[in-house]
């Protein structure tokens, strides 16, 4: 098994736009053991998660009543769980209704005191909704709570919302293109 600094080299020779030592996913599994720990009896845990996956999967075949269903079964189980209320905003999302999917991110939010994975999924999630909606401001704090909490979609979310960024990574190329091609037009 790897150690975190030698993921923190392959992450950096992989994903060189990376910053160093900014290794998604590398803290999940203690995010998850925080978020849920001790504080639900495990055999609920283990049949709202099957619930959860079930609603998951109806969603991507496209089924999203069914996702709602299962998901509200996984919320009436375990109201206190702030992943279902997640999942089943994204699923209230995918049938137009936003502020149903507003109400259950903020849920999410509050229930998992802004820590872990739900919390960093629906920070994306409400971030997401803000930017279509017009709400950079918004938008742009909750893209940098879930960058803090490991989102490497949020920190690209928060440079394309950046000019100055944009314009710096379009010199760069540009500079770099030059540097691999002297004597041709700056483009890679």
């Amino acid at each position: 098994m790897a150690t975190a600094n030698d993921r923190a080299v392959l992450q950096t020779i992989f994903n060189p736009s990376t910053p160093f030592g900014d290794i998604p996913g590398l803290d999940e599994e203690d995010d998850a053991a925080d978020e849920e720990g001790a504080a639900f009896v495990p055999e609920l845990l283990e049949q709202v998660r099957d619930l959860e996956l079930q609603g998951v999967s109806a969603a991507e075949s496209g089924d999203v009543s069914t996702a709602l269903e299962r998901f509200g079964e996984a919320i009436r189980l375990l109201p206190e769980h702030a992943s279902g209320y997640n999942n089943r905003a994204q699923a209230l999302r995918l049938q137009g209704d936003v502020t149903g999917a507003l109400r259950d991110l903020e849920t999410a939010i509050r229930l998992s005191r802004g820590c872990g994975r739900a919390a960093c999924q629906s920070f994306v999630q409400r971030g997401l909704i803000q930017r279509l909606q017009g709400r950079e401001e918004e938008a742009r704090r909750d893209f940098e709570r879930a960058a803090r909490l490991g989102s490497a979609f949020a920190r690209r979310q928060l440079v394309l919302m950046n000019p100055y960024s944009a314009l710096c990574n379009q010199m760069l190329c540009e500079m770099l293109g030059r540097l691999r091609n002297p004597g041709g037009t700056g483009s890679p």
